[in-house]
């Protein structure tokens, strides 16, 4: 038997998404640093960084309201995700080393899976978004 098979990874992250409700994607917005560290401090999760980067930009773009062609279930599972890597007692705890982030990496997989058409969608979106140019100052 596997140590967290699709199935466990299935469950968890329905878990972590069906608690997410909007007032939580503010208080995961301001743990996005924190998260970000734990991905690079772990080989397991290392390869999903750019990917978790793009989820934040989709949150945080949701957020403000610059951006609501995503049904809320992709953003739910997203947040989930995120919040299933921030904590350090889930199915396999962080602390033991070398199996630790198994289950995250599972869990930010099966994520990215489900809402990847989505997540396509918001980077193409994201992509011809033009960045305001700074003002200049008249003083």
């Amino acid at each position: 038997m596997a140590l967290f098979s699709r199935k466990n990874a299935e469950k968890q992250l329905k878990a972590e998404a069906d608690r997410v409700h909007r007032q939580d994607l503010e208080k995961l917005l301001e743990r996005q640093r924190a998260i970000e560290e734990k991905v690079k401090g772990s080989g397991k999760l290392k390869r999903f960084g750019a990917d978790i980067r793009l989820m934040f930009s989709m949150i945080r773009d949701y957020w403000y309201g610059n951006y609501r062609s995503v049904p809320w279930k992709t953003i739910a599972a997203v947040a989930g995700a995120l919040l299933y890597v921030l904590n350090p007692l889930d199915f396999i705890p962080d602390l033991i080393l070398g199996f630790g982030f198994i289950d995250d990496a599972g869990v930010v997989a099966l994520c990215l899976k489900l809402v990847e058409s989505d997540l396509h969608r918001y980077a193409a979106w994201k992509e011809h978004q033009v960045e305001p140019e700074p003002v200049a100052s008249t003083d």
